[in-house]
């Protein structure tokens, strides 16, 4: 049975998220009625967040002290219904905690609350992670929403808020799935005016080696704009379907980094990971803001 979506909503924005992976699945501009969020068929997610892992493990396993355990792409928060634990107009918090089934691949006990709150034109998301187990535990996270371009994928440009003054990303190589190589490009392309061509995502995702604190998304030929404010996060990923010609941008932070190709992973010395010891949370944050030029 499909899970009701959850719903907050103000004067400016209509937001639902399914209580299934606690996803975000349509924020609606009262204005014009425009869905920023992708619900198209050709790719059926919309903004799933990846927990404990991003990206696809070496031979769908990873090590821990030599073991071998089976880990699927992203992880598997998006699998699971989590618990609604407060419910407001403008705020939701909803909880998942391991199981008999999650401690088969990821042996760790833990909790892990989303919380999404509206205000005004912006949407805050938070991502609590607390270690429930006598021993430390490692993961990756990464928030993967789809947005919706209104218009010609070409019309669309970033603008990125980095002290860097250039952009470098991580190599990907395609095994089918995507690795990384172990190596930095560089991108040339421009900080502050990085146009969107279909050619940048031949290998589909990019991953930048910079320290993004911020990123727009703004048309020239329309008064569309978005902003996503995620310092928390060391890595900000880009992706479209590489080969089909779709109308969504995805805008992913990332705290965690895909495996490098043909090279299994020691889970806690796994590069981009965050360790917790025993009874230690952390806290992410993610501000979108819906604004029209």
């Amino acid at each position: 049975m499909e899970n009701q979506l959850l719903t907050l909503k103000n004067n400016e924005l209509t937001v639902q998220i399914n209580p299934k992976g606690a996803e975000l699945t349509h924020v609606i501009d009262a204005e014009n009625k425009f869905d920023f969020i992708w619900n198209g068929s050709e790719w059926p997610k919309h903004a799933p967040i990846l927990f404990p892992a991003i990206g696809r493990s070496t031979d769908d396993e990873y090590l821990l002290d030599q073991k071998s355990y089976p880990m699927q792409q992203h992880g598997f928060a998006s699998d699971y219904s989590f618990e609604i634990i407060e419910q407001k107009d403008d705020q939701l918090s909803l909880l998942f905690k391991d199981n008999e089934e999650t401690y088969q691949s990821y042996p760790f006990h833990f909790e892990f609350k989303v919380t999404y709150q509206l205000v005004s034109k912006k949407l805050k998301i938070q991502f609590d992670i607390k270690n429930l187990s006598v021993k430390s535990l490692t993961f990756a996270l990464g928030f993967h929403p789809a947005f919706n371009l209104s218009g010609t994928f070409e019309d669309y440009q970033l603008a990125f808020e980095t002290q860097d003054t250039s952009l470098k990303q991580f190599e990907i190589v395609k095994n089918p799935f995507p690795y990384r190589s172990g190596k930095i490009k560089e991108i040339t392309k421009s900080v502050s005016n990085f146009q969107l061509e279909r050619k940048f995502f031949e290998k589909g995702l990019v991953i930048f080696d910079n320290k993004i604190e911020q990123v727009k998304l703004f048309s020239q030929s329309s008064d569309y704009q978005l902003t996503m404010k995620m310092a928390d996060f060391p890595y900000l990923c880009l992706w479209t379907k590489e080969d089909e010609n779709l109308s969504y941008l995805c805008i992913e932070p990332f705290q965690g980094l895909p495996d490098i190709v043909n090279r299994k992973q020691e889970l806690l010395q796994k590069e981009g990971n965050i360790l917790l010891k025993a009874n230690e949370s952390k806290t992410y944050e993610v501000e979108l803001n819906f604004n029209r030029k």
